[in-house]
């Protein structure tokens, strides 16, 4: 297991998971990645390059590592990341300390992904980083390569960053950019808040001759 570069800077909608990231790991483990990405498992690539960003406590990154993903884990709050590392030791996941919504890092290994992974991270971007996010990450993809992601909706709980995120505007951006919407599944939050709930996403990068 190793970690490619760091971004030190501070990273707006990281607030609060810092501080918090002890106390997170218990519910973030809970979940289980199967039966949150159900809808979408006879969507998962077989194998190849993953991209999971923000990845939190490394739950869907060893999950995708044992699907035979060679996973690179973008998580640019450090606590998380500590525990994460304590929790999946795979040497198929390979840590990266960076952000959306440039993803820099990334971007600057070369590398290009089968399936990017984003779960609980576009509602932590205002509508201008989410404007100029999505083409970084569809830069990202491999030919035919797909984005699975949920978007929570909900009241913003203190102490942390989150918007209300348009799902319409959403995926009208991603057509643009050549991503085709594969599934859309709506579904309540599986930590039992009974105020929150979410919307699940895949998409498909266009196969362009």
């Amino acid at each position: 297991m190793s970690r490619v570069s760091q971004n030190r800077n501070v990273v707006p909608g990281t607030e609060g998971y810092s501080a918090q990231a002890g106390s997170l790991v218990d519910s973030y483990e809970s979940v289980v990645f199967d039966e949150l990405y159900r809808p979408l498992l006879e969507l998962l690539p077989t194998g190849g390059k993953a991209l999971d960003v923000g990845a939190g406590t490394g739950r869907d990154a060893a999950a995708l590592a044992q699907r035979d993903f060679q996973v690179h884990a973008v998580e640019p709050t450090a606590e998380l990341r500590s525990h994460a590392q304590r929790l999946h030791p795979d040497a198929n996941i390979v840590w990266v300390d960076d952000s959306l919504p440039d993803l820099a890092q990334v971007h600057a290994s070369g590398e290009r992904f089968d399936l990017i992974l984003m779960t609980a991270v576009w509602m932590h971007l205002d509508e201008s980083d989410r404007a100029r996010a999505l083409p970084q990450v569809a830069g990202l993809l491999a030919s035919s390569g797909r984005v699975f992601m949920t978007v929570r909706k909900g009241p913003v709980p203190t102490g942390r960053r989150m918007f209300e995120v348009p799902i319409d505007p959403l995926v009208s951006q991603a057509q643009s950019l050549g991503l085709t919407l594969l599934r859309q599944h709506e579904f309540a939050d599986m930590l039992g808040r009974r105020d929150v709930s979410w919307s699940m996403l895949a998409f498909e990068k266009e196969n362009r001759v």
